[in-house]
């Protein structure tokens, strides 16, 4: 695995990990306007450090924050979580029920709220989408009784509107969501002058991902799923290399199934601190040494017989982490 690419370097290591997680973010100091919550950007409070840590069976982010200002500053701290779009017949993870998301400061627990909205292509719709019937987590049972339940006449609006899509035909209709659901946890936060605190965010993955992986090699080299593949390579950073460890660890089946996992973390948000973000460190802890992993980092260092792990001295984070997890062939 190359060290010292002068932009971003290809990690394409053997980790594990046997369920995913969701994509999670960063604090970032927020509003509640009249479109819902906005991110701030915040000239007087600095990330000093920000410590993420990825498994199996934990999330944990930890900063230390420090307000240059002079005087005491109340804010308004979000922290985002994945947008969600609608798949019929897959699971819709209920964040609120099963993300149990902790938070404390200087090992205080500390009260959090919660704000769910639809967003049609950025435009907040969720009024809208609650006035015609439809749940704002839009989940395959509760989303399809919302549609069978309209006159022809009231889907064929709900289309005009995009908040309803048909991916069939008249005969057979495929209904979609055309909104996404996002999900922010909130907190008001006082931020003392002059003193460092410590904020910690804790929360437990939640399942997701794909049955059989894209890298297989019938798969890989359909004609028909070229741009596919390569946009699924360049998001991930797959190189050869990794190309190559998939196809020795496939097994006497070349085509047998490898259910893909994904962690996603939105790092860009905590540019919205002042200045850059003194020192940051994301470990990544594999569980395991029978998966796959590749992800787009710069100085990717293993630290232990499970761990790798980036740091940076004045980090000011503009691209997103996105690690792609393969697990061993399944067994018939």
């Amino acid at each position: 695995m190359p060290q010292s690419a002068p932009l971003a370097v290809r990690a394409a290591v053997f980790l594990a990990l046997a369920l995913p997680t969701a994509a999670l973010a960063n604090d970032s100091t927020a509003e509640i306007g009249v479109g819902g919550l906005t991110l701030l950007k915040s000239d007087a409070i600095a990330m000093q450090s920000e410590d993420l840590f990825l498994s199996e069976n934990k999330v944990t982010v930890d900063y230390v924050f420090l307000n240059g200002s002079g005087a005491d500053i109340e804010a308004l701290v979000a922290f985002p979580l994945p947008d969600v779009v609608y798949e019929p017949e897959i699971r819709i993870p209920d964040f609120l029920a099963e993300l149990d998301f902790r938070t404390s400061v200087d090992g205080n627990p500390v009260k959090l709220d919660v704000l769910q909205v639809a967003l049609l292509n950025g435009r907040d719709v969720t009024a809208r989408v609650k006035a015609a019937g439809f749940p704002v987590l839009a989940d395959w049972e509760r989303f399809e009784k919302a549609v069978e339940a309209k006159t022809p006449a009231e889907r064929k609006a709900l289309i005009a509107e995009g908040l309803l899509k048909n991916a069939g035909d008249e005969q057979y209709p495929y209904w979609l969501a055309g909104w996404v659901t996002r999900t922010t946890v909130t907190r008001t936060q006082v931020f003392p002058a002059g003193r460092p605190i410590r904020v910690s965010h804790a929360y437990k993955p939640l399942a997701g991902g794909s049955v059989g992986s894209i890298l297989k090699p019938s798969l890989r080299k359909d004609s028909s799923l070229a741009a596919d593949v390569a946009a699924y390579r360049a998001k991930f950073c797959i190189d050869d290399a990794f190309v190559k460890g998939f196809d020795s660890t496939q097994g006497k089946d070349a085509e047998a199934l490898r259910p893909d996992v994904w962690i996603g973390y939105v790092l860009t948000s905590g540019a919205n601190w002042k200045g850059s973000i003194g020192r940051f460190r994301m470990v990544v802890d594999k569980g395991d040494a029978k998966n796959l992993v590749s992800f787009c980092a710069d100085g990717v260092k293993k630290t232990g017989p499970t761990r790798f792990e980036v740091t940076h001295e004045n980090f000011t984070p503009k691209a997103d982490v996105n690690i792609l997890l393969v697990k061993p062939p399944m067994v018939n």
